[in-house]
């Protein structure tokens, strides 16, 4: 593996992972938000999409580590706010 790409990984990753443990310790210590297990995975869907959408090239503009890792975070500040709201 080449350690551009690993690098990439360990982003993409160490973002979904952030916001999954943001998820969860919100949900376990306040009472505004009230998360169920499965949303709380869901910013390390974004990951396993990452990871089996790099099969090979060539990627498009758009398809960057950093934008992958961007999503994550939106899919979980997407969970906590229709948590809070529902």
């Amino acid at each position: 593996m080449e350690i551009e790409r690993a690098r990439e990984d360990a982003l993409v990753a160490g973002v979904a992972g952030a916001a999954t443990v943001a998820v969860a310790l919100l949900s376990s210590f306040t009472a505004v938000v009230s998360v169920a297990t499965l949303p709380t995975l869901a910013p390390l869907a974004v990951y396993a999409l990452y990871l089996f959408s790099r099969k090979g090239g060539p990627y498009g503009a758009f398809d960057t580590a950093r934008n992958w890792a961007v999503a994550a975070a939106i899919v979980g500040v997407i969970v906590l706010l229709s948590s809070a709201v529902l």
